[in-house]
Parts: structure tokens; C-alpha cells; sequence
């Protein structure tokens, strides 16, 4: 029987249903496998009387029909009734259009039936943006949208039967005091949570097994997918291998993405529709330079300066070591009791970039000159109300951060707090903040 897991964004759709009351449709988007439907029809089956689930995937043309005329609404509803068996009553039930942008008519269709009212309606999407599931088609403006992203570690914690751990950790914060003895063992579940990644079918198969080579197998099986997504919508191969190449090309410590090193020639334009369809797949996250460091960073960032990271780190890791039949569980318990002798940096930047994100935060970074030959680099910037917040990442407990002060230095008019995230214990170092990897959802 499929694991029900508790995911944060059922509250978020229960704030829509209350506050909503039919007045608009919500569309959950995310990548395949994230969990969309599980959570959705866990919604549907808890909040309502009854309820008509239509996947998309497998509904026939008879189903997929119905939303090519609207002019009869009753129709429409007598004929889900009969071919789904279930009565709809009004106002106490909800229509699931899951992976709608496999019919992008019933989509369309959300205005009418909104304004309709009889019933809610939720709809579940990946690849949902992709400019072929919307050309040719009116998007609905009756439709609020909202993102599920891999189970951040909290979900991750409550899987694992733990509801006591994040608001201790959240009072440790708070308190900026360190946890002393207990650190070493909450650094030990963290990296856990970055080798089994918040993929549910991962995590389901971590509880079922407790074994690691399980669970990267179920990881490649879940990469399979995305790159038969992407040789659907390039068949070429580029945006395959913009994907497959997000490890190696974190690892060189370069300050940016190098799309030419990883594709050789490619026009510009069909390097940006490339680089749009990925970002729309929400398989990875993209953080942008900011020219000018502000509140509005958005308004400076640099559209061809970019990294790219993996949305699922646990994914990443997978990725990371590709070229190995499967990634041998030596290597995971070398991870886990962090004996891998490689540098780590770049999957620890990862996993900030994942927190950040699930948190709500948009992702930049900036970088200028040290020298003729190197660069400072604070590795996110988030931006609260009028004031900066700069983050270095480190993936040891190595706990200088030249490059925090000289940004603090050059924007001190700008910052507020300022953290250097690492694998060691909470502390201050005069203005900053040294914060434990399992912190970082706080900042």
C-alpha cells in the first residue's frame, strides 16, 4: 500500500478551499515524481463528500472530448458522473484535473467552469509552462498557482516518525546556543536527508529497506524519466545533457554555468528556450548573478551569469556519480560518516540552494574581483524588507568567510545579519552568524 506522506502545502490548500470558496481553481505544479497526485487526491478523498479524479496520463477521448464545447454544462457533468460512477453534489465536491497539461482544453475550460461554481477544482501539472502545453490555449486568470517542491527536511523528519527535532532546532536558533553533544548525531540525520533526497518514492523505499543501493536505484529510475521528458521535448539531446551536467560543472568552482563547455556551438536563442524549458521542468533552480546588490535584485540580476542546481539533492547525488552502474553503497556509507574524500563544497551548495528555495526565497549570488586572477563570491543573497542578508557556504568546519567580510564591508549600509553555513556547531564570530547545515531553513 502507497505511504501517505504529510506535506506542508496541504495547508496551503486548505487556506484556497476556505478562503477561495470556489472563486478561483488551483493548479499544484512540480516535477514528476514530487508527489503532486498522492497529496491532491489525499486532499480530495479528506475534504470533500466526493470527488472525480481525471488523470490526464490515461483519460479516453471521450473524457478528453468533453471539454472541446462548453455550452452545456449539465452534460458535461451527468457524463463524469457516469464514467467515473460517482455523484457530485454541489458545493461539497471537487474535480481533479491531474497532469492537466496532457489536455490543455480542460485547462482552458477552468474559466467557464469556475464561473459556473457548482464545484472546486484542482489541478496538478509538470511541464505545465512548456511553450507546446500552452500555445494554444488562454490561460485561465481564475487560476491561483502554487509549487511542490521535494520534501524539504522537515517532511523529511516527519517521514522518519520525528516531530520533535525541527522545533528544537528552530529554539537552538532562536536562542543562538549550540547543541553541544548532540550536533554530531543531528549532522549525521541531515546528511541522511542529502543522500535519500525528499523524492517520496526515495524516501518510501529508504523506510521500506533501510538500504541505500535501494534507494539509488529508485533515484535512477526516477533521472530515467526526466530524461525521457527531456528527448520528448529536444529530441537533439541538449537539454538532457544541460541536466546531466549540473554536477560537474558545480564542481569546477566556477562562479557560473558554462552552457558552450557542455553543448559547443549552439545559437543563442535556442540556448534560451533550452535554458526556459529546463527551468520550467522545476527538475533544477536556477540562482542569478546580481549585478548591483539591493532589495530589488531581481530588477539587477544578470540573465547570462547563472548556476544551476539540482531541485532534489539526493537526486544530485545520484547524478554525481552516473557513470558507475549504481552508486555502490560504500560510497553512501562513506558519505554518511563523512569519509569521502571528495570535495564535498559543491553538494553542500546544493542542498542551502534547495532549503533556501523550498523556503520561498529566490536564489542570487554575487561575485567580483579579488585579484587579477581570483574572486570573492558570497553564494546566496537573500534579500528582508530594506536589508541584505549574505550567505557563504562551506562544506567543512573550516570557518573563515574573507569573502562575507569584504561584501559586508563594501554594503555596509545594506546588511542585516550575515551567516557562514557549515558542518560544524552553532556560534558567533563577532557580526556573524556560524550556522550548522540542518539550520538553514531558519535564515
Amino acid at each position: 500500500m502507497e505511504r501517505i506522506f504529510k506535506r506542508k502545502l496541504y495547508d496551503r490548500l486548505l487556506e484556497w478551499k476556505r478562503s477561495q470558496n470556489g472563486k478561483t481553481a488551483i493548479l499544484v505544479e512540480g516535477a514528476r515524481r514530487v508527489g503532486k497526485s498522492t497529496l491532491v487526491k489525499q486532499f480530495a478523498k479528506n475534504e470533500y463528500e466526493s470527488y472525480i479524479l481525471i488523470d490526464f496520463n490515461e483519460a479516453s477521448k471521450e473524457v478528453k472530448a468533453l471539454f472541446d464545447d462548453l455550452m452545456d454544462m449539465d452534460f458535461i457533468f451527468l457524463q463524469l458522473q457516469s464514467i467515473y460512477h460517482v455523484v457530485l453534489k454541489e458545493r461539497k465536491s471537487v474535480i481533479v484535473f491531474d497532469e492537466v497539461q496532457n489536455c490543455p482544453l480542460a485547462r482552458q475550460a477552468i474559466k467557464y467552469l469556475v464561473k459556473d461554481g457548482r464545484y472546486d477544482y484542482i489541478e496538478t501539472g509538470s511541464l505545465i509552462s512548456i511553450k507546446k502545453n500552452t500555445k494554444s490555449i488562454t490561460i485561465p486568470s481564475e487560476e491561483e498557482r502554487v509549487t511542490l517542491y521535494p520534501m524539504d527536511y522537515e517532511e523529511f523528519r516527519w517521514a522518519m516518525g520525528d516531530t520533535a527535532t525541527m522545533p528544537l532546532l528552530h529554539t537552538f536558533f532562536e536562542k543562538r546556543l549550540p547543541l553541544a553533544a548532540a550536533h554530531r548525531q543531528k549532522m549525521r540525520e541531515f546528511r541522511l536527508y542529502m543522500l535519500v533526497g525528499g523524492m517520496p518514492q526515495a524516501v518510501d523505499t529508504y523506510i521500506e529497506t533501510n538500504n541505500l543501493s535501494m534507494v539509488d536505484t529508485m533515484k535512477r529510475n526516477i533521472i530515467r524519466i526526466y530524461q525521457d521528458d527531456f528527448q520528448k521535448l529536444d529530441p537533439t539531446g541538449r537539454l538532457e545533457t544541460l541536466y546531466m551536467e549540473i554536477p560537474s560543472q558545480l564542481s569546477q568552482n566556477s562562479n557560473r554555468y558554462k552552457p558552450y563547455t557542455v553543448l559547443g556551438t549552439v545559437g543563442e536563442e535556442k540556448l534560451l528556450e533550452l535554458l526556459k524549458d529546463l527551468e520550467d521542468s522545476k527538475t533544477v533552480l536556477f540562482s542569478f548573478h546580481s549585478n548591483d546588490p539591493n532589495v530589488g535584485m531581481s530588477l539587477t540580476k544578470d540573465i547570462s551569469k547563472y548556476k544551476i542546481f539540482c531541485a532534489d539533492t539526493g537526486l544530485f547525488i545520484t547524478l554525481a556519480f552516473w557513470d558507475k552502474e549504481h552508486t555502490e553503497n560504500i560510497i553512501y556509507q562513506k558519505l554518511l560518516s563523512d569519509k569521502l574524500s571528495a570535495n564535498l563544497g559543491y553538494v553542500y551548495e546544493n542542498v542551502v540552494a534547495q532549503m533556501l528555495a523550498t523556503a520561498g526565497n529566490k536564489l542570487f549570488y554575487y561575485t567580483w574581483p579579488k585579484d587579477a586572477t581570483h574572486n570573492y563570491e558570497i553564494d546566496f543573497l537573500l534579500s528582508r524588507g530594506t536589508k541584505l542578508h549574505p550567505i557563504e557556504v562551506k562544506s567543512s568546519g573550516y570557518n573563515t568567510h574573507k569573502s562575507l567580510d569584504e561584501f559586508c564591508k563594501k554594503f555596509s549600509q545594506l546588511i542585516d545579519k550575515r551567516y557562514l553555513i557549515y558542518t560544524k556547531d552553532l556560534q558567533k564570530d563577532k557580526e556573524t552568524l556560524l550556522l550548522p547545515v540542518y539550520m538553514t531553513s531558519f535564515v
